[in-house]
C-alpha cells in the first residue's frame, strides 16, 4: 500500500492593513510624515477681474505628491465685502474624492476661531486667536477646549518680505516643536494673484489629530493675513 504525500505550498500571507488606534478614517497617511506643503491654486478669474473666488488648495507631501485637496465654501457677498473676516466652510478630500476633514470658521470682527472636524460631525480640535498687540498669537485646543499647543507669529506678518515663520510651541518650554511657514511668492505671481504657498512642519510622532488641526491653523492664518478678499469693495468705493 502506497501513501501519496501532497505538499501544498502557499505564498506568505499578506499582512492586514493596520490602522493606528484613534486615527480618523482618511488621515492614516499623516502618521508617516513630518511635514506637508500647501499650495493655493491660482484663479484665472481673480487674476483678470480682481473678483475674489472660493480658495482652493493642494496639500502635498515633501516630494510634491498631492495627498489632499481643499476647497473653500463661502458666499460671494461675504468673500468680496467682508474679506479676511469672512466666515466659511472648507472641505478637504483625499485622492478618491472622499471628504476626510471639514473646517468651520464663523464670521467675526474680533478674535478669530476655526473648528476642525474629522470625520464630518466629530470635532477633533479648535484654533483660537489670542489677544495680542501686533504679534499674532493662536492657541491649538482639543475637542474639550483644552489648550494643547501655542502658535507665535512675527511682528506684522503681512508686512514681511520673504518667508514668514509662525512657530508652534508646546505648553512646557519655549523651544519650537514645529512651524507654519508662509513661503515667499515669485514677483509675477505676487503682482497678479494672492495665491500662497505654505509648509507645515511637525514632529513625526505628533498626534495625527493635532497635525490636522495645525492644517486648519494654516488656512486661518492664510485668510487672515495674506488673502486680499474685500479689495473689490474698496475699489468700488474709490470709484464712487
Amino acid at each position: 500500500m502506497s501513501i501519496l504525500l501532497i505538499n501544498v505550498s502557499t505564498a506568505p500571507a499578506v499582512p492586514p492593513l493596520v490602522i493606528p488606534y484613534g486615527v480618523p478614517p482618511g488621515l492614516e497617511y499623516l502618521t508617516q510624515i513630518d511635514q506637508v506643503l500647501i499650495h493655493q491654486k491660482i484663479s484665472i478669474v481673480e487674476m483678470l477681474t480682481g473678483f475674489e473666488t472660493n480658495n482652493q488648495y493642494e496639500i502635498k507631501n515633501s516630494i510634491g505628491q498631492e495627498i489632499y485637496h481643499a476647497k473653500e465654501k463661502s458666499d460671494c457677498f461675504t468673500r468680496n465685502i467682508c474679506g479676511s473676516a469672512r466666515g466659511f466652510q472648507m472641505r478637504i478630500t483625499d485622492n478618491m474624492g472622499q471628504e476626510v476633514i471639514r473646517l468651520y470658521r464663523p464670521m467675526r470682527c474680533c478674535l478669530q476661531e476655526i473648528e476642525v472636524q474629522s470625520p464630518l460631525g466629530v470635532t477633533i480640535g479648535f484654533v483660537k486667536q489670542d489677544w495680542s498687540f501686533f504679534l499674532p498669537r493662536f492657541s491649538i485646543l482639543g475637542p474639550n477646549y483644552e489648550v494643547l499647543l501655542k502658535i507665535h507669529g512675527p511682528f506684522l506678518p503681512f508686512k514681511c518680505c520673504g518667508d514668514v515663520n509662525f512657530e508652534v510651541k508646546g505648553m512646557i518650554g519655549d523651544k519650537p516643536i514645529g512651524r507654519i511657514i508662509k513661503q515667499r511668492s515669485g514677483f509675477i505671481k505676487k503682482c497678479f494673484t494672492d495665491a500662497t504657498n505654505f509648509c507645515i512642519q511637525f514632529p513625526l510622532d505628533m498626534d495625527v489629530k493635532m497635525k490636522t488641526v495645525l492644517m486648519g491653523a494654516c488656512f486661518l492664518i492664510d485668510i487672515m493675513f495674506f488673502d486680499k478678499g474685500g479689495q473689490l469693495f474698496l475699489k468700488l468705493l474709490k470709484v464712487s
